[in-house]
């Protein structure tokens, strides 16, 4: 997988993903009563996942940049 195939991949896969994440949380809301009940606690939930997720990939990505950085790649 060339540069462009990563890049477009990712182009197409974000936004795919973050309908699908839309899509659950609907789901939930809908067929859940207990969701329905406790509208903030779901709200919270859905918020921390992905910045957990997206923050922890970031400091992966840039810890491994840094090491590459130091040994001289």
């Amino acid at each position: 997988m060339n540069k462009d195939t990563k890049f477009a991949a990712l182009v197409l896969g974000i936004p795919l993903l973050g309908l699908a994440y839309c899509a659950l949380i609907l789901a939930i809301m809908l067929s859940s009563p207990w969701a329905r009940e406790h509208p903030v606690i779901i709200a919270t939930i859905f918020v921390i996942a992905p910045s957990l997720i997206s923050g922890s990939l970031w400091l992966l990505s840039s810890a491994k940049a840094r090491h590459k950085e130091k040994i001289g790649l």
